[in-house]
């Protein structure tokens, strides 16, 4: 069994038909980092339960629901009368999204420590806003701290919010003493160089020496998504190899780093290597296999408006 910790909310994402000078009306679409993480690799036929706090209102009930429908587990969600945390998400010309966040008292940040999980939990993935907003972000860093001493593999994805940090110095300390508790680090090149604390234009080589130290602290590997350039791995042993993009028409890019990682966990348990050993065991031919089908699910993703992963049966029909 995998488990997804983290939060759940609403995307308020603005329709294409709007006259000029107008704001669009909003559309919610139901997300969340580690929410669309959960969905991407349920639909992918891995076994996936989601570890959270949801509001008990209508939006709540719908992400529950939407769980259910993607073969996501819920014994783990806890329920509560607080609202969804919503986003209102900004769509550029070339589909990227940028986020604004109403968070203040809202469910999933209550979340409970849970305690040990079930023995045959054999990975837990972590990241995005859960890991900043207190005091769930406590409870979530027990977990991944108790669960890698236990010999899971954990999975962090730190898909920075930068408005929500409001002390950068010490959410990047806290980023570095997380590393070693972690098996498998995804991370975007711009995320990467904001925990890094280097300039926007920072070249990808200036990352990858960033990166190395992060390795050396803990990882197995470091999974770099690259925008429309594709993806890349360090792997245990420092190599880089890159994957190049599939090439599709953007309708917008919500949740395709998501769609990343729940693909590269879903492609890690198809092929039996859910643990740290495996992941370092991996050859370079494996690698482009598991970062083929995480950029093609992530390229399905970019095709639909919010975060829309592919199920199992259209990510084949997608890549035929």
């Amino acid at each position: 069994m995998i488990v997804v910790a983290g939060e759940a909310l609403v995307d308020l994402v603005p329709s294409p038909s709007t006259a000029d000078g107008q704001l669009a009306d909003l559309m919610p679409r139901l997300g969340g980092g580690p929410y669309n993480v959960a969905i991407a690799a349920g639909r992918l036929g891995a076994p996936v339960s989601f570890l959270s706090r949801v509001s008990t209102d209508l939006y709540g009930d719908a992400l529950v629901e939407r769980l259910h429908g993607s073969a996501v587990g819920t014994d783990l969600v806890q329920r509560g009368d607080e609202p969804t945390t919503l986003a209102v998400v900004g769509i550029g010309p070339d589909g990227s999204a940028r986020y604004s966040f109403y968070v203040e008292g809202t469910a999933d940040r209550l979340v409970a420590d849970p305690g040990a999980l079930d023995t045959d939990v054999t990975a837990v993935s972590f990241g995005t806003l859960s890991l900043v907003l207190e005091p769930g972000a406590s409870a979530y860093e027990a977990v991944l701290r108790r669960e890698s001493a236990r010999g899971a593999l954990t999975v962090l994805d730190p898909n920075i919010r930068a408005a929500l940090i409001h002390d950068p110095a010490a959410y990047r300390a806290r980023y570095l003493s997380w590393l070693p508790d972690v098996g498998l680090l995804k991370v975007s090149v711009e995320d990467a160089r904001w925990l890094a604390d280097l300039p926007e234009d920072a070249s990808e080589d200036a990352v990858l020496e960033v990166a190395r130290e992060w390795l050396a602290a803990g990882p197995a590997a470091i999974v770099l998504t690259r925008g429309g350039d594709g993806l890349a791995v360090l792997t245990a042993d420092g190599e880089v190899l890159r994957v190049p993009p599939r090439k599709v028409t953007v309708v917008d890019t919500i949740g395709a780093g998501d769609t990343v990682q729940g693909a590269l966990i879903a492609w890690l348990h198809q092929n039996d290597a859910l643990s740290a050993d495996a992941v370092k065991a991996l050859t370079a031919e494996r690698w482009e296999e598991a970062l083929t089908y995480a950029g093609n699910a992530a390229a399905f993703t970019c095709t639909r408006a919010g975060a829309e992963p592919p199920y199992s049966e259209e990510l084949a029909e997608f890549v035929e």
